[in-house]
Parts: C-alpha cells; structure tokens; sequence
C-alpha cells in the first residue's frame, strides 16, 4: 500500500482555527496515560498542571512573568519561520544578550546612572542580533544551514556563559556559586503590578506584538518575507532579494531573543546566573507553531505555555511529576499540532503498489 500526500489549494480556516485546541486535547490524553503508566495519580497531575497556575494570585502573576520572555521571542522566531528561515538558536542569542547586558552592573555593581537601565536593554538587544547575524552569514555566504549553525552558536554561547561565572564575573563574595554581583537598583527593571515579580518587559513583549502584526499585515516588507517563504521561485522573479530576507528574519530574532536575555537579568534574577534561561529559546519555537505564526495567536500560545511552566512547578512538589514530564507535555503538543497540520494542508490518498 502507497501513501501519499497531496497538498490542498486552500486549507480550512476553521480546521486551522481547530488545530491547536485539539492538539491540546490530545495532549492531555495522552499525558494521562502517561501519568498513569508511571504510577502518578493523573487527576491531582492535571489538577496542579492546568488549574493550580489560577488558583492564587502569586501563581498567576508567575504565569505573566514567565509569558514575557516566551511571548517575546516567539514573535521574533515567527517572522523567520514564515520566510521559511529557521533559527533555532534563539537560547543561544538570549544567553549572549543576557551578558552583554550584565557587562555594566558588574564592572560599575554600584552605578546610580538612569542611563545604565536603557544601556543594558540596548546592549543585550544589539548582541542577539551579532549573535544571530553571525547564523546569517554563514547562510548568506557558504550557504551553511541556519539550524545546525544557530545550534552549534547556542553550545558555544552556554560554554561561554560558564567561563564569566566560574571566572572573572564570579562574585567573590557569592559563596563560590556561579553567578555574579546582585545588580544595583540603577539595573533593575520597574515592576509592573505592586506585590508580584512582573515587570515591564511584559509590555515590551506586547509591543513586540503589535509592531510584528503590523509588520507582517500592513508593511510591504513583511508581504515580501511571506511571498519568499511560500513561494521563493515567485520571490525572485519579483525581484525580492532572498539574501535581505535571510538578514532580517535572523536580526529579529536575535533583536527579540536579546533583549529578552537582558530582561531577565535585570528582572526577576537580579544578577546573572547560569539558570538565565529555562529553556525560553526552545519552548518560544513550540509558542510560535501553536499560534500558527500568527501575532495574535502567539499571544494566547504564549499565556498557556507560561500556565504549563508555572503548573509544571506546582506539579513536582504536589503530584510527584518528574521534570521531564512537563517537557514531554510541550513535546506532546507541537507533535500533535504539526500532525494536525500536516492533514489539514494536504490530501491523503492510498494505493496499491504494482510489481513487475
């Protein structure tokens, strides 16, 4: 028997729609299972999973601090992915954003400048992009595949991230811990709703929003990043230069990813430490597929992968959930969305094969 697939002229806007509500259900389904199989009582495991993030105001203003950084990089990976530009490596490019913006707390940790708030944003945003810019080379030039190269930038990023923390950014007074000096309040992003750890890099995450949906609705270049990224041929027969596409997909990213890092040091860390990242970069790339590469439903993605961070959390110490099964849920899910994707853009038809 033959299996092949036939791509559709026009997909459903209501199966589009459908798809990720229904791979969340199958996720839970087969979390369940899951759950069971490892002897967890699957009710008290989705309880504290999906309900628990709602149940108190701490857990909920958690859940915003978390979508921050999630929203904004997702909005910066989906522009690329709609050009059909995959940067994969947008860990790598928050980590070396976080850096650079922790490069003036900790040679001036008792600085009182209003301007050193505003540095370390425009800091860490202009290194994700030299850190992604480097990706965009490659790919411009030797044609290297952007995936495995922001990959590999991401390892070198981490391994960099160790040398300043276990070197000459270690604070001498930290109780041999790898971090570095507790930034002053000069460094410090405002916080946005009194009594929470919620900053205003939620609001940069939703701006990123806004301008990106503008972008990508309203602005002739974002037309020309569509286009190249469902039809490239078309692309340059328009004349769309496919090499100026690759750079702005990957400066986006690494603008957004960036100054994410920066947020995150001089938010709710505080300081710059090895846990700068809890995998942000590449649970942005499932954000950015469950809301279809949409602005909008990035948004709603973005707020329930934060209540899965946050439940996950609550998961562990209540119903005995291992670490790994919250990442196995977030697998779960981009596995069934791209699945459910898969059968609503394309036919499938069956034959019989014939032997000579």
């Amino acid at each position: 028997m033959k299996i092949s697939f036939t791509r559709r002229d026009h997909a459903s806007r209501r199966a589009m729609l459908l798809a990720p509500v229904v791979a969340f259900a199958c996720a839970i389904v087969a979390s369940v299972i899951l759950f069971t199989l490892l002897g967890k009582a699957p009710g008290q495991a989705l309880y504290s999973l999906l309900l628990e993030p709602f149940l108190s105001w701490y857990n909920f203003s958690e859940v915003l601090l978390k979508m921050a950084p999630l929203l904004l990089i997702a909005q910066g990976l989906a522009i690329g992915f709609r050009a059909n530009v995959f940067n994969i490596g947008a860990e790598g490019q928050l980590i070396i954003g976080a850096i650079a913006a922790s490069a003036m707390p900790v040679w001036y940790p008792m600085g009182e400048s209003a301007w050193m708030l505003p540095a370390m944003l425009v800091m860490g945003a202009a290194a994700g992009m030299a850190w992604a810019a480097i990706a965009a080379l490659f790919r411009t030039r030797f044609n290297a595949n952007e995936i495995l190269v922001t990959l590999m930038l991401t390892l070198i990023a981490a391994q960099l991230l160790n040398y300043l923390l276990l070197g000459p950014w270690k604070d001498p007074h930290g109780f041999n811990f790898p971090q570095s000096v507790m930034f002053p309040d000069a460094a410090l992003l405002p916080i946005l709703l009194p009594g929470t750890r919620v900053n205003i890099s939620l609001l940069f995450a939703l701006v990123a929003s806004v301008l990106a949906y503008v972008l990508m609705r309203h602005r002739f270049a974002g037309f020309q990043l569509l286009v190249g990224g469902l039809a490239p041929r078309a692309a340059a027969y328009a004349g769309f230069s496919e090499g100026r596409a690759i750079w702005m997909s990957l400066l986006l990213g690494g603008l957004a990813a960036g100054l994410a890092g920066a947020a995150e040091v001089a938010g709710p860390l505080g300081q710059l430490q090895r846990s700068v990242s809890l995998g942000y970069g590449y649970s942005a790339i499932i954000v950015a597929y469950l809301g279809g590469l949409n602005p909008l439903g990035i948004v709603i993605s973005a707020f329930v992968m934060s209540v899965i961070y946050i439940g996950g959390d609550n998961a562990m110490v209540s119903a005995d959930l291992p670490v790994a099964a919250v990442w196995v849920f977030q697998g779960l899910l981009l596995c069934f969305y791209l699945a459910g994707l898969t059968f609503i853009r394309h036919r499938i038809s069956f034959s019989r094969k014939v032997t000579p």
